[in-house]
This record gives structure tokens, sequence and C-alpha cells, in this order.
């Protein structure tokens, strides 16, 4: 698949699971993105800070397979190498991470999305080439346990009409707070804990994806 055809794609999701093995109630990565794929899912990204770059390869060469079957984007957290030996459809770069120009040369056909935490630094991202970007993180959040800032559903309202690309929104957003993002203007949504944590994966994903479609 070619960069435009994975953008086409990328513009008509709308929950966005994210992966993260020890917040998953026991489960295995592999199991939850059973779950999210049988929910309708038709996006994930592999996301695990702590692994080593070989067991993260081994386990993307499994996600690509079963995300070919069901017609789902991969994206891979961090790293461009992994994304392009596994084949995924695209990466996620941090502000410390891989510049966007840098990984633009590198994987010309990749997806890349940039995280951003201001209206400066999202605006920059999407200078420097990103396909879209994260606005977050929102709400307080297991997965940032270093972060002391939230920036709350009003910077999508601020940072959103802004943007030429794509946003995802994410940080803390769960089925119980998730229509204050989609009010002040989300409609692409990241999850870890809101999805991965769920008694019934694939049933939460169903009933996020139902919200979501509520304000189209």
């Amino acid at each position: 698949m070619n960069r435009k055809e994975r953008l086409a794609r990328l513009k008509q999701i709308d929950i966005y699971p994210v992966t993260c093995e020890r917040l998953s109630e026991g489960r295995t990565n592999l199991e939850v993105l059973d779950a999210v794929l049988a929910g309708g899912a038709k996006i994930i990204q592999l996301r695990e800070k702590d692994w080593g770059k070989k067991d993260l390869y081994e386990l993307a060469i499994e996600f690509r397979k079963r995300t070919l079957r069901h017609n789902a984007l991969l994206i891979i957290n961090d790293h461009v190498d992994v994304a392009l030996a596994a084949g995924a459809d695209g990466v996620h770069l941090g502000q410390e991470d891989l510049p966007i120009t840098v990984a633009r040369k590198i994987g010309p056909d990749l997806i890349l999305g940039a995280s951003s935490h201001s209206l400066q630094e999202a605006l920059q991202a999407e200078e420097d080439g990103a396909d879209y970007v994260n606005i977050g993180p929102i709400f307080p959040t297991k997965t940032k346990n270093k972060v002391s800032r939230f920036l709350g559903p009003n910077a999508i309202r601020e940072i959103g009409p802004r943007l030429r690309v794509p946003f995802t929104t994410m940080g803390g957003i769960n089925q119980h707070n998730i229509h204050l993002v989609l009010e002040a203007g989300a409609r692409r949504i990241a999850m870890v804990t809101g999805i991965t944590q769920a008694p019934d994966i694939a049933k939460r994903v169903r009933e996020l994806k139902k919200i979501i479609l509520s304000y189209l």
C-alpha cells in the first residue's frame, strides 16, 4: 500500500486503540489485538516503551499478519526501523524521537504521526510533514506517570481548527469522558486503558465507535 492509500484510510478511522501489555489486565498484546479487531477497530498502535527491538519486531510481524487480515492500519510507536522491517503502515513519533523530516526520508510511504503538547508543537509537527498530529495528554493517564500538566478538552478547541492535517487525541480518555473530547471537536480518539482494561474489549470498542459515530 502506498502513502496515498494509507492516508485515505487514516481519515476514516474513529477509535484508535494503543497497546500496553502491563495495563491489559493480564492479557497479552495479541489477545488485545484480536479483541479490538473483532470490535471493528481499523487502526492500532503497537506501543511498548520498555521492550527491546528484537521482541518488538517479532511481535510487530504477528500484528502485521493479523491487521492485514482485517484491513486495519498498523502503527508502530517510536521506531521507524521496526515499522519498516515489519511492513507496518506508519510510525508515531514523540518529541524526543527521530525528527519527522528525517523519518520521512527513511520511510517515504509511511504514515507519520507526531505527539504534541501545545499549539506550537502541533503546528511545527505539521510544518515538518506529519500526516497526523496527536493532541494530549488531555486528562491524567496511567501511561504518563511523569507528566504533571494535562491539556484538557479546551486544547482541542484551540489546536484542532488550526491544523490542516487530521488530528487524534489521547490521554486518560475513557467511555465516561469521551463526550467531552467529542464536544470539543475530536473525532479520532486514541485510548490505552479505556480499552485494554475493559472486561470485554471487543464490546468496549463497539460501544466507543457507536458514541463517536453519534457525533458525526
